[in-house]
């Protein structure tokens, strides 16, 4: 791959006299091809513009693809997640969406990387030895992959073991579309609290 391959795509800065059009044209334009949500003022940077006028432009485009400006409701929605903007599938076809999903490929995680994470994401930051006695079985390698794949982080270790302890990542609340760990559903008061473990469970 060269050097120009690595570089991210440069775009041309709107004139302040746009007509709203073109800017929402070219606002768009940019939302289709990024992998992730991009902040207002990362945008309004690309495009040359104030970053209020870029709040704005997202939440007309926001609302245009709800069918809030007279038009249909679009089979995708473009929401603020994590900080950043980015275009997203309709909750209301979320059924065939992921029937597609299911039907054509593979499951990224296994059951057990889905459990572990559960437990990381009400019980965090918690240690892999936690983990394991939630779970009642070694946890390294489920824990390696979804290091791997950037759903959890380090978050220093342990003040009384010195072992390290782990917490979702920013990705991990984008894979999800949630803006913050207050969104995620009331799972937690089924999960053991940590705090009450044996020193023995932890081995």
């Amino acid at each position: 791959m060269t050097d120009a391959q690595h570089e991210q795509p440069q775009y041309e800065p709107v004139p302040d006299d746009a007509m709203p059009e073109e800017q929402l044209g070219a606002l768009e334009a940019i939302l289709m091809v990024v992998d992730e949500p991009v902040p207002a003022a990362q945008l309004a940077s690309a495009l040359g513009l104030p970053t209020g006028q870029v709040t704005e432009l997202l939440a007309e485009l926001a609302a245009d693809y709800r069918g809030e400006r007279g038009g249909r409701p679009r089979g995708f929605d473009l929401r603020e997640v994590g900080g950043g903007w980015r275009i997203y599938s309709a909750p209301r076809y979320a059924d065939v969406v992921g029937t597609f999903v299911v039907d054509g490929q593979t499951a990224r995680l296994t059951q057990a990387s889905l459990e572990t994470l559960a437990v990381i994401a009400y019980r965090q930051p918690v240690t892999r030895g936690r983990i394991a006695a939630i779970r009642g079985v070694n946890v390294d390698g489920v824990v390696r992959t979804l290091l791997a794949r950037g759903l959890i982080e380090e978050a220093g270790t342990d003040e009384d073991g010195g072992a390290m302890r782990y917490r979702t990542s920013g990705y991990f609340l984008e894979r999800l579309g949630l803006s913050s760990l207050e969104d995620l559903p009331p799972l937690a008061p089924y999960l053991p609290d940590t705090a009450t473990l044996d020193d023995g469970e932890l081995r």
